[in-house]
């Protein structure tokens, strides 16, 4: 099918590709928004103004032609204002510069070794707090501008001043700077069709050349934007001051630039997927490329006398709704700066400097967002937050970040050692120990003294509620359970934790099986099978009167209360959708929650059986938004036409290939299929079923297996066990033939857009095959980790 424009990419014009003029545009009006915010940010470290341009300019050129994020925009780092404005107070500008060659080279380093995901480790309730604190000491330091004075060197000392600043007002500075703010809250809700025109400005720009033009027509005497001429320039020099305090400058600047850089890529990734369809969407940030780009950046700009770089993610986010489809947008915008630099310096020095400030300090503001506030909230991540928004004011950036972790791993340890242990006594007489939270030693004296509360002949109900238990927990329950058991109680343990005393029971009567010379076999997915052999309930009995079949029977549990009539298999229901809730669901919303917004873009149409053995899930190992499957009996692909057609089939095929847009489908199927023994023992003159006129559609595969025209497929180089599994694998093959008959398939296939793939699952061997065509038959090989990795998309 014809690709479709994105519908925030301008219309083509005459002369020019339409991907290019898109980028065109949109590198002008990233433009409009990096130079007056380039400016302002060189404004508030106190280095030279020209300094934001070359950032803007190594970020725009440097790091979009070498960084692994297409439209994300790199310029001078917000993030880094605070550290960068108290290097220049310690070591000058100069050394300053160099600092920010090392910090180039160390990104470089980090890239080598592939650490850029590592960076994403950190708690988000870090970074916002960091990037919050931030935020507030530059709008600190900027309101003493936009009252007409000069800011102090720290946060508190900003906050000591203000009163005496507050009494010492310049009308002038402050008008221009409420100019400035009211023309930049108030530009993107300007109404009617002129504002809608005028919207297309971007509102920063609006807002400083406004306020430029009106201290200039007013005639105020303020102070004003100074750009010197290049040929006084400062250049890096060699590092001078204490070795350690100029190491710890460089991995400042390198961590906090580094994983500002990286949370902005992933930040225009998310935006990308939920503005743009699957045409036309740039490629997936690579993370270590993007990190080698950062680095090659800083290196520059550092070199020829810039500020540090970094990516942005309000440049980020303007490019992309400004239609954007490669990075050259971003270099266009880069190279924009350069020319203004050169050519723009008598209208750049119009500008006042309040203007500028009040522009940064809408800026810092922002930076405190309330989005991410809320995140944190709901969370429980608020303390972390709020203290490293607090030491980032009172201590800087590096002092900030560091108190930030120490505070989560703290809240952490907490979490993990906190845990509610409760007993009841039912009305039936039965006990039940509710135990929530994570069992670890610090836990045991709680344990003990409930557990002891229970009468010896009583039974019991153990309920934990956790996902984690330690050794010395472990070892506290099962010593009191075997005392229990011993004493003539009964007793029944429940919920995740209880899955670890099975597992370990079983584990030690398997290493006493094997210790007899007993065949011994691994267990994974022990949660699943513990589930599976023991429908809910993990440890009912004397584990030793379980391995003896001489031993008398456990007492008989008395029966647990429930809400209300239920039977076995609703319980079964209600366990599993508790288990989700409680296990499952708080590490899966946030996808979830991504793909409910996006929409499903699964790579891949997956047809298989309805049998239950065949978990889709786990033998592609795919996840949420995924696969789009559909299943039946038989895996069966109805010929368009065919009598007795069921269109569901025909209609999940269409829905996939021309609204999903799947790259391939894949018809799937396995050993010991029911569906296929039914057609090889269907004898003529049967009533006719639901079942057997569904069937038929599987009678093609019956005549493709006995034609002599067809060779008899082989798996992994072996002929077929027997004629149900030739009959399987017959069936994919001929399915994979029906498919080519559906309009909507041929033609994607002629296209060249689309890939039919045949594949195999052995129930009995848990063995996954890949059906490759041959010359003149299908030879089904073994399915390999770079099949699987393929097949899932």
């Amino acid at each position: 099918m014809p690709a479709t424009p994105s519908p925030t990419s301008p219309p083509p014009t005459k002369g020019l590709p339409a991907g290019l003029q898109a980028d065109l545009s949109a590198s002008v009006a990233v433009f409009l928004i990096s130079l007056p915010l380039s400016l302002g940010i060189a404004l508030a470290t106190g280095a030279p103004l020209q300094a934001g341009l070359v950032a803007a300019a190594a970020g725009g050129i440097v790091a979009a032609r070498l960084g692994g994020t297409p439209l994300q925009v790199s310029g001078p780092a917000t993030g880094l204002t605070v550290v960068t404005a108290e290097l220049i107070q310690h070591y000058g500008w100069r050394t300053t510069c160099a600092i920010t060659v090392l910090a180039g080279l160390c990104q470089l380093g980090l890239a080598a070794l592939r650490t850029a995901r590592s960076a994403l480790m950190v708690s988000p309730a870090i970074v916002h707090g960091m990037l919050a604190g931030v935020g507030v000491t530059i709008a600190l330091a900027q309101l003493h501008i936009v009252l007409g004075g000069t800011p102090q060197s720290s946060a508190l000392a900003n906050v000591r001043g203000l009163p005496d600043q507050l009494a010492d007002l310049h009308p002038a500075a402050l008008g221009v700077s409420v100019l400035t703010l009211a023309v930049l809250l108030c530009w993107p809700r300007l109404p009617g069709r002129a504002g809608r025109n005028l919207r297309k400005v971007p509102a920063a720009l609006a807002a400083v050349v406004v306020a430029t033009a009106c201290a200039a027509l007013a005639g105020l005497t303020l102070p004003r934007v100074d750009l010197p001429s290049w040929r006084s320039h400062a250049l890096p020099e060699l590092p001078e001051g204490p070795v350690l305090g100029i190491i710890a400058a460089v991995l400042t600047i390198t961590l906090v630039g580094s994983v500002e850089s990286l949370l902005s890529a992933v930040a225009t990734d998310k935006l990308i997927a939920t503005q743009r369809g699957t045409q036309g969407r740039p490629a997936r940030a690579d993370l270590n490329r993007e990190l080698r780009g950062q680095g090659a950046a800083n290196i520059v700009s550092g070199a020829l006398g810039g500020l540090p770089v970094a990516g942005g993610a309000v440049r980020s986010m303007a490019n992309v709704k400004a239609g954007a489809v490669s990075r050259r947008s971003v270099m266009l915008h880069g190279l924009w700066i350069l020319l203004a630099a050169g050519l723009l310096v008598p209208a750049l020095d119009l500008i006042p400097l309040a203007a500028l400030a009040a522009l940064v300090m809408a800026v810092g503001v922002q930076m405190v967002s309330a989005t991410h506030l809320r995140t944190v909230t709901r969370h429980r991540e608020i303390l972390v937050y709020a203290t490293t928004i607090v030491a980032v004011v009172l201590g800087g950036v590096l002092e900030g970040v560091a108190i930030g972790i120490a505070m989560a791993v703290a809240l952490a340890l907490h979490r993990l050692a906190r845990t509610r242990i409760t007993v009841e006594q039912l009305d039936s007489g039965v006990h039940r120990v509710w135990a929530r939270g994570q069992l670890t030693f610090l836990a045991v004296p709680r344990l003990s003294r409930v557990l002891n509360q229970i009468p010896h002949h009583g039974h019991a109900v153990i309920e934990l509620d956790g996902s984690f238990m330690d050794h010395a927990a472990y070892e506290t329950l099962q010593d009191w359970q075997d005392s229990h058991l011993a004493h003539g109680g009964s007793l029944e343990v429940t919920g995740r934790s209880g899955a670890r005393i099975a597992e370990a029971e079983q584990a030690q009567r398997a290493e006493r099986s094997a210790q007899r010379g007993d065949h011994q076999c691994c267990r994974p997915w022990t949660p699943w099978q513990n589930h599976c052999d023991h429908r809910g309930t993990v440890a009912r009995t004397d584990p030793a009167a379980a391995e003896s079949p001489a031993a008398p029977p456990a007492p008989t549990p008395a029966p647990v209360p429930q809400a209300g009539p239920r039977g076995r298999g609703a319980g079964q229901l209600a366990n599993g959708i508790s288990a989700f809730q409680r296990d499952t669901a708080p590490h899966v919303r946030e996808e979830l929650a991504r793909l409910a917004r996006e929409g499903q873009r699964p790579s891949q149409l997956f047809l298989t059986c309805a049998d239950s053995r065949l978990v889709t899930s786990m033998i592609t190992a795919s996840g949420p938004g995924d696969l789009f499957t559909v299943r039946n009996v038989g895996n069966l692909v109805p010929l368009p036409g065919a009598e007795s057609t069921d269109d569901s089939v025909a209609a999940a095929i269409e829905y996939a290939v021309d609204v999903l847009q799947v790259d391939s489908i894949t018809v799937c199927g396995h050993s010991g299929c029911g569906a296929m023994q039914a057609l090889l023992s269907s004898a003529p003159g049967v009533p006719m079923t639901p079942l057997r006129r569904w069937l038929r559609h599987g009678l093609p595969s019956l005549e493709r297996m006995a034609s002599r025209h067809h060779a008899w497929a082989r798996i992994s180089g072996r002929l077929p066990a027997d004629a149900v599994e030739q009959l399987c694998l017959t069936n994919v093959v001929q399915q994979l033939e029906h498919l080519r008959a559906h309009e909507s398939v041929a033609r994607r296939l002629a296209e060249g857009t689309l890939e039919l793939h045949g594949m195999y699952f052995h129930v009995g061997e848990a063995q996954a095959y890949l059906l490759s065509e041959g010359e003149d038959f299908f030879d089904c090989r073994v399915f390999d980790t770079v099949g699987a990795g393929a097949l899932r998309g």
